[in-house]
């Protein structure tokens, strides 16, 4: 696992109305950083979005409808994991879970189920300067986004 990446494993309490799921808590240790902002992507099948890097922001991301596989790179050259790739699946058909995505951690998404819901919550407000992409094809990463799933 790439260093400061949180995996948080939701709890759903259901009966015969349907369930509740609570997503964050101020109180959460691997939430610290605090909230600036929270906002919601929907994208279509197929779709694939990378990559993407903040130098100082924080984003937590969580999925209730669809279906994605997210790719992390850690791109921090004082990290103890520099250089690694982590991927994590997050959607309705997995178990329900918030992903913790620390600053200087490419990341990206490509959805594998259908139309695909994301919330996330970023610790600041929007601010180009925080908007850093690298190509999706990068060498340095050399992750591939066209790769199917595995033969088994």
């Amino acid at each position: 696992m790439i260093e400061g990446v949180v995996i948080k494993d939701l709890v759903s309490h259901g009966d015969d109305r349907g369930f509740f799921r609570e997503i964050i808590r101020v109180t959460d240790t691997f939430f610290g950083e605090g909230f600036g902002q929270l906002s919601h992507s929907c994208m279509y099948p197929g779709v694939t979005k990378a990559w993407h890097v903040h130098p100082t922001q924080i984003d937590w991301w969580y999925v209730p409808l669809g279906a994605l596989k997210v790719a992390l790179h850690d791109l921090r050259t004082d990290s103890p994991t520099y250089g690694e790739t982590q991927e994590v699946l997050l959607g309705e058909m997995y178990p329900a879970k918030v992903l913790r995505i620390p600053a200087g951690v490419a990341h990206g998404c490509k959805v594998i189920g259908g139309v695909t819901h994301l919330f996330y919550v970023t610790s600041r407000t929007y601010d180009p300067a925080e908007e850093g992409r690298l190509s999706h094809d990068d060498p340095a990463i050399g992750y591939d986004w066209l790769e199917g799933p595995a033969i088994r």
